[in-house]
């Protein structure tokens, strides 16, 4: 496995009130890189340089305060909701201008992209945040292109990442780009992280952002394909198994999900075929296990996925 020798100092910024996990996930990955011959050196650092307490209420050590804090090439800027509200920390931004200054890649998890905004690291640039928080990002910070669907977000030396456990996804691939994809996978299954995500792949997969039906008949058969993407989920199937005609089951489809019963179902076999494919399946595989159909209808989806990384 080739791995880089040279010195990676990352500098993780915190401050009261931040999200523990934004912190820890991807303080974990690096910790494993590092234990695997990589020259990954984190420093977490905050403003004043005094250890802070998290928005759980456990205290975090810190090494050393912001300026004292030279030759970064990495640094990462966790979230915590504080970070949200109108009027952002003096200190905290100065310590955050002074940390990007020169550094090769400006890093956000979650709301940590509300610090770079008002850092103004983000003037013209496409960058993410939590789902929840995307509209009030766009509308404070009106230049950035806020895409408020993928998981991370990459434009020039600034990455962005959604909700808690993206920081994971965002510094595996820190990893990738550094010490190549074996290595990340290698650091992914050591973690037990289920899947590694893309960063265009969406936030909240289709059963989570789709409206739960309040109709218990749809709410099933949602369920079900939802367990079983390959299942048999023809409309016609479909209405037998909720004894309904076509018409009308078509008709509470529509009401309770805003899809159409084929609709529904082509979006979760192809969310299923993409995630199957991350996680190490073969193409043919991953379309015979998602139900999506031939290789080359998979194919057609990756690249399409693909594009929209770049």
């Amino acid at each position: 496995m080739s791995v880089p020798h040279r010195s990676v100092p990352v500098a993780v910024l915190v401050f009261d009130g931040v999200r523990l996990l934004d912190v820890t996930g991807p303080l974990e990955v690096f910790d494993v890189a590092a234990e695997l011959g990589t020259g990954y050196e984190v420093m977490v650092c905050s403003p004043d340089g005094r250890d802070i307490t998290t928005s759980s209420g456990l205290r975090l050590g810190v090494e050393r305060a912001a300026a004292e804090v030279y030759g970064v090439d990495t640094l990462l800027v966790p979230g915590g909701e504080c970070l949200v509200k109108p009027g952002a920390d003096a200190e905290l931004l100065t310590a955050v201008q002074v940390l990007a200054r020169g550094a090769r890649r400006v890093t956000s998890v979650c709301a940590g992209a509300f610090a770079l905004g008002a850092a103004g690291l983000l003037d013209g640039r496409r960058a993410t945040t939590h789902w929840r928080h995307a509209d009030t990002l766009q509308d404070r910070y009106p230049s950035v292109e806020v895409d408020a669907e993928a998981i991370y977000v990459r434009d020039g030396r600034v990455l962005t990442s959604a909700g808690v456990t993206s920081g994971i996804d965002l510094a595996l691939a820190l990893v990738e780009e550094d010490a190549g994809d074996i290595l990340a996978h290698e650091i992914a299954r050591e973690l037990v992280v289920f899947m590694r995500r893309r960063g265009a792949q969406p936030q909240l997969s289709v059963p989570a952002r789709t409206p739960r039906p309040r109709r218990d008949v749809v709410r099933n058969l949602c369920d079900e394909v939802a367990a079983d993407p390959a299942g048999d989920h023809c409309l016609t199937s479909m209405a037998q198994r909720a004894g309904l005609s076509t018409r009308h089951l078509s008709r509470l489809f529509k009401q309770g999900t805003g899809q159409t019963p084929a609709t529904y179902v082509a979006a979760v076999r192809r969310e299923a075929a993409i995630a199957l494919v991350e996680g190490g399946e073969t193409i043919a595989a991953a379309a015979r296990r998602s139900g999506l159909g031939s290789d080359e209808t998979l194919r057609r989806h990756l690249r399409a996925q693909r594009d929209g990384e770049n």
